[in-house]
This record gives C-alpha cells, sequence and structure tokens, in this order.
C-alpha cells in the first residue's frame, strides 16, 4: 500500500512539473525581428564538445552568408586536431593545468587556422558508429596517459606518438588529402578555397574585475590556451549582440544553462519568483553588479557554447535570443531556445562574432 501511495505522489509530482513546463513554453508567442541564414542542427550525443559544434556552425553560417555556398565541416576533425594541443600543454605544466574535453570558440578558429579543415564526409570522426558520438573512454584512456606520463621523472619522446595513436584508434586518421566535388584538397588547401579568414573574429565579455576596454585572459577553467577577451560594458555587449544580428551577422554564445533558469523545452528566462503566477513569467533586472556577482560565487560558469541565430520578440515586447543549441532536434523548439535577454544579461560568459558585427564606437574604444 505504501509502495502504491509513493508511486502515486511520484507521478503527481512529475505531472505537475511537465503541466508547469509545458504552460511555460505554450505562454509564449514570438515574433522574429532578425533571423540568420544556418545549417542545420546536429547532435554532440556523449561528448563534452559543444564549444566545437556551435563554433563549427558558426564557422559553417560566417562562409555560408558570405559566399552563399553550404558547408557541413567536420567537427570531429576540430577535436582530433586540438588534443595534441591541449595535451602538450597539460605535460609542460606538468598537470597544473586543465585537460578536458571542454574548450572555448577561439580553440576552433586556431586549429582551422593551424591545420585548416576538412568537410564532415571526409573525417566523420567516428570508427564505431558515424551517427553517434560518445568521448568517455576516449577521454578517461587520454587522461590516464597523461598522467603515466607525468609520473616518469623524465618522459620519454614517445609519448606523443602513443597519444596520437589512441586518437587515431577512436577517432579515425587524419586525411592528407582528398577529393570533394570533383577536386582534391588537403585541410589547408580546402581552407584557402573557402571565404573564411581566422583573422576576422573577436572575443567579448563584462566583467568589472577587470578594466573595460581592455584585454585580459578569461579565468574560466577552459580557456586553458588563456586566451584574451576584450572586456565592455553589459549594456555594450548585449547592443553588439543586437546589433550583430540586426545586420546578418550570428554569435557564437559561451555561458551557463545549468539550474533552473535554463528549461529543457527551449526557454531560458530569470523569473522574479520560480512559483509563476503569471504566464510569461515577470523577470528580474540584470545589473552589472549582480552578473560580477554570480560569476565570482560560481553560480554562471562557462558550462555550455551555443550558436544564436535571431533575435525575437515576445507578446509583452521583451527580448529574446534565439539560439541554436548541440543536442540534436528532439529538445526546445526543434533544437533551438528562446534565451531572454535578462537570462542573456546574466548569464553570458562571452561571445564571438565578426568584427564587422561591432559597432564602430565600440571598435573605436578597442582600438581595432
Amino acid at each position: 500500500m505504501k509502495l502504491r501511495r509513493y508511486i502515486f505522489v511520484v507521478f503527481l509530482i512529475t505531472a505537475t512539473f511537465l503541466n508547469a513546463q509545458d504552460s511555460l513554453k505554450e505562454s509564449y508567442n514570438f515574433e522574429m525581428l532578425y533571423k540568420v541564414k544556418i545549417t542545420p542542427v546536429k547532435s554532440q550525443y556523449r561528448t563534452g564538445t559543444c564549444w566545437d559544434f556551435a563554433t563549427t556552425s558558426f564557422v559553417e553560417t560566417e562562409i555560408l552568408n558570405k559566399s552563399g555556398k553550404e558547408l557541413d565541416l567536420s567537427e570531429m576533425y576540430i577535436v582530433r586536431r586540438t588534443y595534441p594541443r591541449k595535451a602538450e600543454r597539460y605535460v609542460r605544466f606538468h598537470g597544473k593545468e586543465n585537460f578536458s574535453e571542454g574548450g572555448q570558440a577561439h580553440d576552433v578558429i586556431e586549429t582551422i587556422r593551424q591545420f585548416g579543415v576538412v568537410p564532415q564526409s571526409v573525417y566523420n570522426g567516428n570508427v564505431e558508429d558515424p551517427k553517434t558520438y560518445s568521448h568517455r573512454e576516449l577521454y578517461s584512456v587520454l587522461k590516464n596517459m597523461l598522467d603515466a606520463v607525468l609520473k616518469q621523472k623524465h618522459p620519454s619522446k614517445y609519448w606523443k606518438k602513443a597519444f596520437s595513436s589512441v586518437l587515431n584508434v577512436y577517432l579515425g586518421t587524419l586525411p592528407k588529402s582528398f577529393d570533394y566535388e570533383g577536386k582534391t584538397f588537403t585541410p589547408e588547401t580546402f581552407l584557402k578555397s573557402l571565404d573564411f579568414n581566422c583573422d576576422d573574429y573577436v572575443e567579448l565579455t563584462s566583467f568589472t574585475h577587470h578594466p573595460f576596454y581592455s584585454k585580459f585572459v578569461l579565468e574560466v577553467p577552459d580557456n586553458w590556451s588563456h586566451a584574451e577577451y576584450y572586456n565592455i560594458p553589459i549594456d555594450e555587449l548585449i547592443n553588439v549582440m543586437k546589433y550583430a544580428l540586426k545586420n546578418g551577422y550570428s554569435i557564437a554564445w559561451d555561458g551557463d544553462v545549468g539550474k533552473e533558469y535554463f528549461k529543457r523545452d527551449g526557454i531560458a528566462i530569470v523569473p522574479v519568483d520560480f512559483k509563476y503566477k503569471t504566464y510569461p513569467p515577470e523577470e528580474k533586472e540584470i545589473t552589472q553588479e549582480l552578473r560580477q556577482k554570480e560569476f565570482d560565487n560560481f553560480q554562471t560558469t562557462d558550462d555550455h557554447l551555443m550558436h544564436i541565430t535571431g533575435l525575437a520578440k515576445d507578446q509583452k515586447g521583451e527580448f529574446f535570443f534565439y539560439t541554436k543549441n548541440s543536442w540534436g532536434t528532439k529538445r526546445g523548439f526543434d533544437g533551438y531556445w528562446y534565451m531572454s535577454e535578462p537570462y542573456v544579461r546574466l548569464k553570458t560568459i562571452a561571445i564571438m562574432v565578426n568584427k564587422n558585427a561591432v559597432p564602430q564606437e565600440i571598435k573605436e574604444k578597442l582600438g581595432f
């Protein structure tokens, strides 16, 4: 009898929660203001490679909107090329640097700069099943290998070859050349054939523990390469994002999608009260001080990257950023999320945009 009662209570709680989620999602009516032409939604599956999927989508969109050429680029080529760079830094710093599956938007750009890029059809990065990815075992093997190397007083010259061999087993051997649409390319010459310049992009953030209108190394674990970001006030960061979308540019977005703010049904908001009394709920006013506080106390972390591709308004006239996720098409709005402006003000860690997507007055303040 107790078991039946317990099951009924669990069912009731679950049903109530799901109904609340449905009510939240259905309470919004969105009007799209600006929408950038993009490539289809993908899934990162069981990998910590959102940084790669989001930024590769961003790169595909840049190429698409410049040249009209729709490409499906290989995310796993970027992963395969990035891991050795991470590993070398981890070993050189005697294991005191971060080695994980994670990364930042600039990791994709820097990898493309150094090693070029290839289509998905050339390198799917999964010898087991080209339609899905799971890197749990791969990461565990790589991390344990590096830690074993670090236990040696004098690491040999062979560990890099061994590390590369493991990557080849799990992800596949890197192509030296390939045929694509009737032509033969290397990854480097394929990059040269595209309308894409790695120097066209900047990363922006907004925190008060460093001076505004300067650059600093953003202190988040996945910034393993210690890249610098331009620092501007949050009002100006939001203005950059709106200006970019209005002018046909998309945004690679790094931020926090944890806790109760980011709903799995496709809505991301910062409600005044989580016990919604009105639909859509009233949201908090987000100040520079509040976002800094949440960053300092780890309530805002860099746990996910996505690709912002549009700007919408709800029926109350509030702005929402239309965002392409890398969790497939079964969640959210067919794989997209609507992130409210208060949510973006609070939970953004950083963004990457084309330099031309930055208003002139902000460019002058930053000196580029």
